[in-house]
């Protein structure tokens, strides 16, 4: 059990989120995550969360697992052609997870998704919390447009708002 990690989520207030991120911030996103959409077929959520809850955390809950319930609470896998992504950052941790679905992780990989997350954070730790998701949404598209590229305009299948957990 790590208390320190214990300390800094039961310390990290809910309203630390819409410091980092208010209301013309998430605006940018979710103009970011439509205008992205609309270079190819996949589909991008964003999500944040200030600090887990006291339970999980006690469990040793990872950043990891909880954007894999997070990625399943906001069926982000319920696309037709398996290819939506979620970008869950985790404030307590400092830490910024992509969960890909199947289809699109099968032909990307782990590694290309790892290396979005460490330039994310590098930003983030800069304060710069706007262009380090703005940079990590155009990064992922950047890797939808390879395989999954527009073909005219289509369905939004999952909304663009981000998502303030």
């Amino acid at each position: 059990m790590n208390f320190t990690r214990i300390l800094r989520h039961l310390f990290m207030p809910p309203w630390r989120v819409r410091l980092a991120f208010p209301a013309r911030t998430l605006r940018a996103i979710e103009a970011a995550i439509h205008e992205c959409e609309t270079t190819h077929a996949g589909e991008i959520r964003f999500a944040v969360e200030s600090a887990l809850p006291l339970f999980p955390l006690l469990r040793g809950q990872t950043a990891r697992a909880r954007a894999l319930e997070v990625f399943a609470h906001l069926r982000v896998w319920d696309t037709e052609h398996n290819n939506g992504v979620l970008i869950y950052l985790l404030l307590a941790d400092h830490d910024v997870e992509i969960i890909a679905d199947r289809g699109v992780h099968a032909r990307v990989g782990g590694e290309a998704w790892e290396q979005i997350c460490r330039e994310m954070e590098v930003l983030f730790r800069d304060g710069k919390f706007e262009a380090g998701v703005l940079h990590g949404v155009r990064e992922v598209s950047k890797q939808l447009v390879r395989f999954y590229p527009s073909r005219g305009p289509g369905p939004n299948e999952l909304a663009n708002r981000p998502v303030v957990l």
